[in-house]
């Protein structure tokens, strides 16, 4: 009984990272089209599944303490998973455990390797725009304090794109 509810959390885990692979991929696209209303409304989505996937986790922590006491554990170990499938001796509900376990697993592999991505592309189109306005702008070449104009080799300072004598 308490193994089954273990069970059945895992696979409702399951499905909350399934969702979350999905958004990343949606993510991910809406990135490349620089879609950014499409990326926060993504945002928010991943941001109340991510809060679903706590309150499961916390329920999974429950499941597996009265999974351990069903099988005279008395103890208040953390135990992983790979740990408790040695504590089931049903081969059918051992099967079970640790196919749910290796459907999460790869789940939570893909959407890591996904996240590093969206992570990278993230950081890429800072880096232009940050590029873009520096180039409209200008970066200053001196420090902020005050600097004859007569010191300088052209009389003013190049003050960007939008300033710029020519």
């Amino acid at each position: 009984m308490a193994l089954n509810r273990l069970i059945e959390i895992l696979e409702q885990m399951e499905a909350a990272h399934k969702r979350m692979l999905e958004l990343g991929e949606q993510k991910k696209t809406a990135i490349m089209a620089n879609d950014v209303d499409r990326v926060i409304v993504i945002n928010n989505q991943e941001s109340k599944i991510v809060k679903m996937i706590g309150a499961l986790d916390q329920e999974r922590t429950e499941a597996a303490f009265s999974f351990m006491q069903a099988m005279g554990i008395k103890s208040n170990l953390n135990l992983k998973l790979s740990e408790l499938t040695r504590l089931v001796f049903d081969v059918e509900d051992k099967a079970r455990l640790v196919d749910v376990q290796h459907r999460l697993a790869t789940i939570l592999q893909k959407l890591k390797s996904l996240n590093d991505i969206n992570q990278q592309l993230t950081e890429q189109s800072l880096t232009f725009i940050n590029l873009s306005i520096d180039l409209l702008v200008g970066t200053p070449t001196d420090s902020h304090t005050y600097t004859h104009p007569a010191s300088t080799s052209t009389g003013y300072r190049n003050q960007g794109f939008y300033n710029a004598r020519g």
